[in-house]
């Protein structure tokens, strides 16, 4: 597989990226361990679990109000300035390399595919696949042809497999003009990135704060929580923040998920150090990536906001096909 080649930095050794202030993912030997435990309790989901909502989206949102529709797991379109934005798109039925074998969907992408219209920009946080889904860029580079914005290295997997999909490679802390006053920065996030079994981290992986006329949102599409230093420097970087999406699942077991996923309460507590008016919960309900159960992620969300006395309508799971507005 073809990878990224580029000047050694803070965050790059010349073959591997890593991030200073994170942790490096789990063994080979740890997953299987994690794999084949005979202890291991993971939750059965049922085969499928439609969300009851479905989006039309507008052809386009004008002016200083921004549209965010939840596709399913992490992807979203946002609508704001008459740009539309699709945020790690994912529209096939596996997050896979292989069509017969992997992650299934358990619910229906919450935006049909033919029922999306002018998508100007995409933003992809990494290269697992249940973020960077190739053909679904095939099928939207066919259609809309958009921008791809992506950290260093995806753009080699993207370019290597459809030369059509106009990948755009940027680094942590790059900030990308996308037109009527919309910009994306790319920032340092708390995880790891690879495809197979061979290329752990030879590509970048971030989190996007995007500056739209509605305020500047805060899009983690993966993270582990860690010390919540990444979390409050973006605050202190870039706030303040109108809105932040943030993961809230795929965190059990926690020994072998926790430097790469935050639970819950992780989450709450991330929310608290970016100092976001408003948050939105992904990364739960589509794909069974771990071992909680399929609801357990939206149930441990409300206890954990209680907990810490924040209103729960302030940190919202929404369904894939529903929207929220600012």
């Amino acid at each position: 597989m073809k990878t990224y080649d580029g000047p050694v930095s803070d965050h790059f050794d010349g073959l591997h990226f890593f991030d200073p202030d994170g942790s490096p993912p789990k063994s080979l030997g740890e997953m299987l361990r994690w794999q084949f435990d005979g202890r291991r309790q993971r939750a059965i989901w049922p085969d499928w679990a439609p969300s009851g909502h479905a989006d039309t989206p507008p052809p386009r949102v004008d002016g200083d109000k921004a549209r965010l529709s939840f596709v399913g797991h992490a992807s979203w379109l946002i609508q704001t300035a008459g740009l539309n934005i699709l945020v790690d798109p994912v529209w096939s039925e596996r997050a896979s390399p292989f069509t017969f074998a992997g992650p299934k969907r358990h619910n229906d992408p919450g935006i049909a595919f033919d029922a999306l219209s002018g998508i100007d920009v995409v933003l992809v946080s990494h290269g697992h696949y249940d973020h960077l889904d190739i053909a679904t860029l095939s099928r939207l580079a066919a259609k809309f042809s958009p921008r791809v914005i992506t950290p260093l290295g995806n753009d080699v997997t993207m370019r290597s497999t459809d030369a059509a999909i106009r990948a755009e490679a940027f680094d942590w802390r790059d900030r990308v003009d996308l037109g009527n006053n919309v910009a994306v920065t790319l920032v340092p996030t708390r995880h790891w990135s690879a495809r197979g079994l061979f290329d752990r981290n030879k590509a970048l992986w971030a989190s996007f704060v995007l500056q739209t006329p509605a305020g500047k949102l805060y899009i983690v599409c993966d993270s582990g929580y860690g010390d919540g230093r990444h979390f409050r420097r973006v605050a202190d970087a870039h706030g303040p923040l109108r809105l932040a999406i943030l993961p809230i699942g795929a965190y059990e077991p926690r020994w072998f998920m926790r430097d790469q996923h935050m639970n819950p309460s992780e989450a709450v507590q991330a929310l608290a150090d970016c100092g976001a008016q408003q948050a939105l919960a992904h990364h739960h309900g589509t794909f069974q990536l771990t071992d909680e159960a399929i609801d357990a992620p939206a149930t441990a969300l409300g206890v954990a906001l209680d907990e810490a006395k924040i209103p729960r309508a302030r940190f919202v799971a929404l369904k894939p096909g529903q929207v929220f507005e600012i």
